[in-house]
């Protein structure tokens, strides 16, 4: 079977409701979570991807029972020491940077070695940023070149609370910490740039001996050594990240209108929301309940003509850092120049993703401007593409292909998008719903 797409017309104008899986954020942390807890833990729509799948094999390794029929999920906990150490253990992340820096800090007192291994695309990235905090509790670590994977922890039965500042906005560097923290003596603060907020809301729901003070640009946290975590049955919500793509296949497609169930809008994941807004894209929320701490909404998006471009505030960056890709397209389309800064991070991610957008815009004919950390657009109104276009050798970054077919949806041309297996790792069923939605006047069922 061919692992390439080829797209060679514009989506049709539809008018849809679609269903998005379970958010990969909240799959991953709901099994770190769950295996240390005491007792059995449920989650429904757990996302079936091979980042999630890759967190159940690694505390799978760790002595966890897991039964999982569907995307329905039961985890045996066995407590907060109940993983069962074992001499040359590896832990393989694959494509998942929140499994293989999370995980870390949940093994800051691991009887023996435990080395981490991950694919090319993870293997490149910086494990520096949270060795170093970890090392402060009393784990000890051999990184490969002093900063990326393969690596071995070496725990400490020692462990001792610490003062951590989180400068970069990294909700996995941040996580992993508060992890760590829970099996220290004594109370760790962390003052934390903005990220996603995930797991403190988490231990707040588990009523763990947690404190959080939250400011204009920062949080400032405190948690204290667990002594048991209550099980935690969960209905995932659905993956804002994910639902992204299918917001701007509607806002780009002339005469469409769509509707995405039950998204989680957790005010720390919707930048991509607020920046799209700025821009004129038509997009209500409706239906908002909060459930176990986070926010849940459908989201209402309608096809937008008149696109206006952007000076991005970099305030919004955190908030939207997984989203930039789509939203450089909508910039593509925009009247006038956008500008965004401050966007270092996303060349940290599984591919360096600010110079991909800067490629992909590049071959879609829009004229950008690319420094180490911003990128101008400058867009086209205009633009309707009749041209090959191929994309391909992006170290299987899932974003980046998606960000791709969405573009060939709505702009034309004759695009060959390479590695379609990379969305096994976050969206599995992400081809099956664009070509459900491709498919006039059939209505969507749950497609997962």
């Amino acid at each position: 079977m061919t692992n390439t797409i080829i797209v060679k017309e514009k989506i049709k104008n539809f008018n849809k409701k679609i269903f998005i899986p379970g958010d990969k954020s909240l799959s991953i942390r709901w099994i770190l979570f769950s295996s240390i807890a005491s007792g059995t833990s449920e989650a429904k729509n757990l996302l079936m991807s091979e980042d999630v799948l890759s967190a159940i094999d690694a505390i799978r390794k760790l002595g966890i029972k897991v039964n999982i029929k569907k995307n329905n999920c039961k985890i045996y906990g066995e407590g907060i020491d109940g993983y069962k150490y074992k001499k040359n253990l590896i832990i393989n992340a694959r494509n998942s940077g929140t499994l293989g820096r999370l995980i870390l800090g949940l093994f800051v007192n691991s009887t023996y070695p435990i080395k981490l291994i991950g694919d090319k695309s993870l293997s490149k990235r910086d494990f520096k940023r949270i060795a170093e905090p970890l090392t402060k509790f009393g784990a000890n670590f051999n990184l490969n070149r002093n900063k990326n994977l393969p690596l071995t922890i070496y725990g400490s039965k020692n462990l001792k609370s610490i003062t951590y500042n989180e400068n970069r906005g990294s909700a996995q560097c941040k996580s992993s910490v508060i992890f760590a923290a829970m099996r220290a003596e004594g109370e760790t603060s962390i003052k934390a740039r903005k990220s996603r907020n995930h797991t403190e809301l988490l231990c707040r729901y588990l009523k763990l001996p947690i404190k959080i003070v939250s400011k204009k640009k920062y949080d400032f946290i405190k948690i204290r050594k667990i002594k048991k975590i209550e099980p935690l049955n969960y209905k995932i919500p659905s993956d804002m990240s994910s639902a992204a793509f299918f917001i701007v296949l509607a806002a780009l497609t002339d005469n469409s209108k769509l509707r995405i169930k039950n998204i989680n809008i957790n005010p720390t994941r919707i930048g991509v929301i607020k920046i799209l807004k700025k821009m004129g894209v038509s997009i209500s929320l409706i239906n908002k309940k909060k459930y176990k701490g986070e926010l849940i909404s459908d989201i209402v998006v309608k096809s937008s003509k008149n696109l206006k471009a952007i000076n991005c505030p970099p305030k919004f960056n955190s908030g939207a850092i997984d989203e930039f890709l789509l939203i450089f397209l909508i910039a593509a389309k925009a009247k006038g120049t956008s500008y965004f800064k401050d966007l270092a991070e996303l060349n940290e991610k599984e591919s360096p993703r600010l110079k991909w957008g800067a490629k992909i815009l590049k071959n879609m004919g829009i004229k950008v401007k690319l420094t180490k950390d911003s990128i101008k657009i400058h867009g086209n109104p205009e633009l309707n593409i009749n041209k090959k276009i191929e994309i391909k050798n992006f170290l299987k970054d899932h974003r980046v292909f998606m960000t791709s077919v969405v573009a060939a949806y709505c702009f034309g041309g004759n695009w060959k998008i390479h590695n379609k297996d990379s969305i096994r790792s976050s969206f599995p069923s992400f081809l099956k719903i664009i070509d459900l939605i491709n498919e006039s006047k059939k209505k969507i069922k749950n497609s997962y």
